[in-house]
């Protein structure tokens, strides 16, 4: 006891003063932060690269200023993008005595000239960060300038210039910009490569998304796999747009309409424009791929919700005009879920979720989309009436299909409930039927309070557990038919395990891991997605399992008060959404539990205002890393083995008794963390 009670000081070793403030300045938040700005290390990451400048190729393509791109992929993983258009301004800039504008914009975030509509009205790029990141993070890069007839290089390196700004005399034929670069192996691995497949389908997109544009493509020959289908050499041209791809991409297929819905219109208030293309085939899956300013947008945003309910909303009024009664039930899924979709708008100063862009958050935008395509759509319906008769038969035969599956499920869900002994512990939701509940799994009776007070009675159910699951992957099956948690969740769920699972007895739509935005929490996650994988994998091949995405941080600053989910997003905040402000009050959650039921509606309950992420399984395109860029299929380097097969590796070398595969699968990869929370 005397020792507890010691007066002596403690040993200072790790002493935190001014000095251990770090100041990073330039491009070094790039290198420092990656993922901040390009979401990350991977080949996903690396090709992002390729997206930034070809963005911004394209942008001076749909300003009227190029016609012409070319994109050439050479030996040593060294990529080269030129254009025909203005080229990037040489001259002094007026903020910084003795630099070009062309320095200033490739060695400074936040510089460029998208600010305003006074150089382009519509364009990709949008925060001045992108020309700039690539630069910090590749090893090697030259930019050639040709402008007002003359030719102008400079070189660069991991986000510095290493020299100046060379005249390299006249030329009278030439203008554009010519953008050079080698990723750096310190930020991507030694191994990192662009893949030809990928490039050649990204530039084939780019064409099809803007029918004013020609992109060459080259890669040298000795880069390109055998088995692939990717040629050397090609010229991407498609004065259809939107409308050649799609009918190049379900050739010879079989639709409901001979003629896919497709055109192109101003959206109202001259806001902008938007052009789509819409089928419906009947042999094959349907997809929708979106795009905001030439940026693909796979999680898609307020333009797709735009044309939800323009087309649903134009059948239902149809069937009314033409006394179909049944085309009251038809609803946005109906009409969305069988169809191949391609949709592309532009607009001024789109505003994007995160720096990659993947979804478009500018509300008006629904609106506008909506008025305008709708408008297009009931002269389309009005002008084909067999087409138009046929079409709405369909949708209402998958409308009539959908009521008799939430009929059925709702029929089993309510003899299930009856039949089931469900757990004590279990707060259920009122609904009876599937169709829209969700039963959220959180860890402990503290975080359940909270979320049950936070909850929707009627459509959200709450499951606490208590601390950790069992590891289904190294416990015996006795032991898992013992455990009373996992008894817990196989009641709740009522589909049971293994070979008895049964999909159609489902008792709720979407089950949602809901744990604390911390590593205990992550692990909690993990224990659970495991005995999904493993027990109900049926769960996560047919979309039913999602992780909420709690805050870890709220940040207050007078009237101003933003969520973040971890350390980066908060930083992300604070040089973003709170720079400038001088006084920011930072709370750390310590758990779902002490936050307040409102915050937790607000930030991760509310279908109106959450994030949930979908667990998913890999197929072969994912498996791979490609985007859902629009392109005909192009054979890629396939994977050495089955996806399947890599993840079920995966989770026994991670989750598995042997501790010397997880030992090394650490060292493996103790090179790529960057930040450890202990």
């Amino acid at each position: 006891m005397s020792d507890l009670f010691s007066s002596e000081k403690p040993t200072e070793n790790n002493s935190y003063d001014a000095s251990s403030i770090e100041v990073l300045e330039g491009l070094e938040p790039v290198r420092k932060r990656p993922g901040m700005y390009i979401g990350g290390t991977d080949e996903r990451a690396l090709h992002h690269l390729a997206g930034e400048i070809l963005d911004n190729s394209m942008d001076e393509a749909v300003a009227g200023h190029a016609d012409w791109i070319e994109i050439s992929l050479e030996e040593g993983n060294r990529l080269v993008i030129r254009d025909n258009g203005r080229g990037i301004p040489v001259g002094e800039h007026p903020k910084y005595p003795g630099k070009s504008a062309l320095e200033v914009i490739m060695t400074t975030l936040h510089s460029g000239g998208k600010f305003s509509s006074d150089s382009y009205e519509t364009s990709g790029g949008l925060h001045g960060v992108g020309i700039s990141v690539v630069n910090a993070l590749s090893d090697d890069m030259w930019i050639e300038v040709a402008r007002n007839k003359k030719l102008y290089k400079q070189s660069y390196s991991r986000g510095l210039a290493t020299s100046k700004l060379e005249d390299l005399g006249a030329v009278s034929n030439r203008r554009g910009t010519t953008v050079s670069f080698h990723p750096d192996p310190d930020i991507f691995g030694s191994k990192a490569s662009f893949k030809p497949a990928w490039l050649y389908q990204m530039a084939r997109s780019k064409a099809y998304l803007y029918s004013g544009v020609k992109i060459l493509w080259k890669c040298d020959p000795a880069i390109i796999p055998a088995e692939s289908k990717v040629k050397p050499e090609d010229t991407f041209h498609f004065p259809g747009g939107l409308k050649d791809y799609l009918e190049a991409t379900l050739i010879n297929q079989p639709a409901v309409t001979p003629e896919p819905f497709h055109g192109k219109t101003n959206l109202p208030d001259n806001e902008g424009r938007v052009e789509f293309a819409i089928t419906w085939p009947t042999a094959t899956e349907g997809f929708t791929y979106s795009y905001c300013n030439t940026i693909p947008t796979p999680q898609g945003g307020t333009h797709e919700s735009g044309l939800r309910s323009a087309l649903s909303r134009g059948l239902r009024n149809y069937g009314d005009m033409t006394g179909v009664k049944k085309a009251s039930i038809i609803t946005a899924d109906d009409v969305m879920s069988g169809a191949a979709i391609l949709l592309s708008v532009f607009i001024k100063d789109p505003q994007f979720q995160g720096q990659t862009k993947e979804k478009l958050v500018n509300a008006p935008v629904s609106r506008l989309v909506d008025t305008a395509i709708k408008d297009y759509f009931d002269h389309w319906l009005s002008s084909n009436p067999d087409i138009s008769n046929k079409l709405l038969q369909a949708i209402i035969e998958r409308a009539e299909e959908r009521m008799r599956r939430r009929n059925d499920r709702a029929q089993s869900r309510k003899s299930a409930t009856q039949k089931l002994r469900l757990p004590g512990k279990l707060a259920d939701c009122s609904q009876t039927n599937a169709e829209d509940t969700e039963l959220f799994i959180v860890e402990g009776d503290s975080a359940g309070g909270s979320a049950k007070q936070a909850r929707n009675r009627k459509t959200q159910a709450i499951l606490p557990l208590r601390g950790k699951i069992l590891n289904v992957v190294s416990a015996t099956n006795d032991k898992i038919r013992a455990n009373r948690e996992i008894q817990d969740l196989i009641q709740a769920i009522g589909c049971g395990v293994g070979k008895d699972f049964d999909i159609e007895k489902l008792r709720y739509e979407r089950i949602i891991i809901m744990t604390d935005a911390d590593v205990d929490g992550a692990h909690i996650a993990s224990l659970l997605v495991t005995f999904f994988y493993t027990q109900m994998r049926p769960l996560i091949e047919n979309g039913h399992m999602f992780l909420a995405q709690p805050p870890l941080y709220r940040l207050v600053s007078g009237n101003l008060s933003a969520y973040s989910r971890d350390d980066a997003h908060k930083d992300e905040l604070l040089n973003t959404v709170f720079k400038g402000k001088t006084k920011i009050d930072i709370s750390r959650f310590k758990g779902l539990g002490e936050m307040p039921a409102k915050q937790l509606k607000e930030t991760t309950m509310d279908p109106g205002s959450r994030t949930l992420l979908r667990v998913t399984l890999p197929d072969a395109i994912q498996a791979l890393g490609l985007t859902g860029d629009l392109s005909e299929e192009i054979e890629a380097e396939a994977p050495p083995t089955n996806p399947m097969e890599e993840v079920d590796d995966l989770v026994e070398r991670l989750m598995g008794k042997n501790a010397e595969s997880r030992y090394q699968f650490i060292q493996d990869n103790a090179e790529f963390v960057e930040d450890i929370d202990v």
